[in-house]
Formats: C-alpha cells, sequence, structure tokens
C-alpha cells in the first residue's frame, strides 16, 4: 500500500486501541501492537488487550506474542515489527500501529540507535551482578564506566541500568557512544501518517479509574494469582505491568485488596501522566486529538482522509 503505515499513539485508558480498531476496519488494514505490555501473555486483562471479539472484526498482530519469562526488547519488538509490517504490505494491507510505549514508536519513526545484540552470557553475567549488588550498586559500577549514561538513568531504573552495563561489558563501549552514532531506520521507505490523543489529565485519571475497576471485576486478579504461581524474577517488565505489584502484595496477604486497588489506580494514573507529557512534548503527529477517543465519526473521517491521501 505505497508503504503507508498508520501509528496512532497516546497514554492508557485514551481509547487508541477503539481507534485503532475503527481505521483499520475503514481502510481494510490490520492493528499491530506497540504496546511493552500487551506483548505479554499472560496478562491480557491487566494490559487491555484486545478481545476475541476484536480480533475477529480484523487482524491484530503482535499481542501476546511472549512469555512473561522473556524480558523482550525494543529491538526484539522491532524485529517482530518490521517483519509485519512487510507482509502487511505484500498483502496490500494498511498496518495501524498503535500504542502507548513511546520508545518502540519513536525507534520505529525515527531510528534506532545502532548497539549491537548482546550475548545471553554477558546478560547472565550482568543478571547476576544485580542480584548481588541490587540496582544501585549496578548503577554506581556505571558511573565508573559510563558517566554521562549513569547521569542520565535513575540509579532506580532497574532495566535501562541492566541494559548499559550489558552494552559496555559486551561491546568494551559505554552506551553513551553508541547513542553518538547515526540512528538506522528499520523501514526507511515507510510514509507515517500519526495520530496523537493527548486528552486532559482529568479524563484520563477518570477513564484510568473505572477501566481498573472493570479490570478486576473481569477476573483481573486471577491473572495475577497464575503469574505468582509461576515464581519469577519480579524485576521482568511483564511482572512491572500496571497493577501486578500491587495485586502480587495482595495474593501474599501483606494489604488488602481495597489497597491494592488503590495504590493501583494511583500509580496507573500516574504512569499516564507521563505518557502523556511524553507524547505532547516529545512526538509529532498529523493530527492531534486531545479528548479520549469514544467513536467520534469526525476524527475518524478526517484521518482515514489524511491517509488516503497517501495511497
Amino acid at each position: 500500500m505505497k508503504n503507508v503505515i498508520v501509528v496512532i499513539a497516546g497514554p492508557t485508558a485514551s481509547g487508541k486501541s477503539g481507534l485503532a480498531l475503527d481505521v483499520a476496519k475503514a481502510l481494510d488494514g490490520a492493528v499491530v501492537n506497540a504496546d511493552s505490555m500487551q506483548v505479554y501473555a499472560d496478562t491480557p486483562l491487566l494490559s487491555a488487550c484486545p478481545s476475541d471479539d476484536d480480533k475477529k472484526r480484523v487482524p491484530h498482530y503482535l499481542y501476546q506474542m511472549w512469555p512473561a519469562a522473556k524480558n523482550g526488547s525494543v529491538v526484539d519488538w522491532l524485529n517482530e515489527a518490521e517483519k509485519v509490517i512487510r507482509l502487511l504490505w505484500f498483502q496490500e494491507k494498511i498496518p495501524v500501529v498503535v500504542g502507548g510505549t513511546g520508545l518502540y514508536l519513536d525507534n520505529l519513526i525515527n531510528g534506532t540507535t545502532p548497539i549491537p545484540e548482546t550475548s545471553s552470557e554477558v546478560r547472565l553475567k550482568v543478571a547476576q551482578i544485580l542480584n548481588e549488588k541490587g540496582v544501585n550498586g549496578l548503577h554506581q559500577m556505571l558511573a565508573a564506566y559510563d558517566e554521562e549514561t549513569a547521569q542520565r538513568l535513575s540509579p532506580n531504573d532497574t532495566t535501562r541500568v541492566r541494559r548499559a552495563m550489558e552494552v559496555f561489558y559486551d561491546t568494551g563501549k559505554p552506551l553513551s557512544y553508541w547513542h553518538s552514532l547515526p540512528k538506522i531506520k528499520r523501514l526507511p521507505e515507510a510514509r507515517f501518517f500519526s495520530v496523537k490523543l493527548v486528552p486532559s489529565i482529568r479524563e484520563l485519571e477518570e477513564n484510568c479509574s473505572v477501566r481498573f475497576d472493570k479490570m478486576i471485576n473481569q477476573g483481573a486478579l486471577d491473572e495475577v494469582k497464575k503469574l505468582s504461581a509461576l515464581h519469577l524474577n519480579e524485576k521482568l517488565p511483564a511482572m512491572c505491568a500496571l497493577g501486578v505489584p500491587e495485586l502480587l502484595r495482595f495474593v501474599r496477604q501483606e494489604i488488602s485488596l481495597q489497597e491494592a486497588v488503590a495504590l493501583a489506580k494511583l500509580h496507573t494514573r500516574q504512569y499516564a501522566k507521563r505518557q502523556r507529557t511524553w507524547f505532547n512534548n516529545q512526538m509529532l503527529a498529523d493530527i492531534l486529538f486531545e479528548h479520549c477517543y469514544r467513536g467520534e465519526n469526525e476524527l475518524l473521517e478526517n484521518l482515514i482522509e489524511g491517509v488516503k491521501k497517501l495511497l
């Protein structure tokens, strides 16, 4: 389809999945997930994955593709996204990439830093150091090798601190060196049409609260109980998904269900605000919609009209 990709971005609970579904149906396209939590199979409710009915309406890709035990990265996602998008182009379908993970979307649109893949031996080595010294100790080690990156990263950012150390051990060069190199685009021929949803904070907070109550009623607690039974490392991405740490505390009888839900809602609101700020300040878009999507025909028509101009 002339290498067109539709991108729909926005914070959690902004209605972007519904918009992606409507756009894909209208354009005979397919929805491609760009959410770092919806890639995991074990928490479809808590990560708000599309329902089976939604998947019957239009094809959906890259949802629930990894087990919770996998420590997936943006590179892993890009590898899968590139294959799916090229397949859809071959099938003459428009990929509608939707998600709230800015890192995924930024790397897809603007290119990725050419950091080599690290070896399993190095990842194991850094994981052992992390277990022994904790993330603060690992951050101190990073500062000795790569002060620039250490200053940029929070001492509590386990994923990024670990990644920076893995890169240094594997390549002998600091992460800051690799970030100084020109970015490489996986799909240099792609032409993007982007929409970002940036609702008011009040509207987002209301949606987050209502949606989490719905997740609980649908059985999200059972998802967490099954995760708990796997005895996985709690630093894994799937174990850090919104709602999982708080409900795990309830499962372990550390807090009441009421306290767990209140904390999960608080952390979800905080996360949505951070996402909103990132998209508002960092991502350019052809259409800006300052509300949650609830099936507004005007937005859908404007989006489809904009895409058709590229075809």
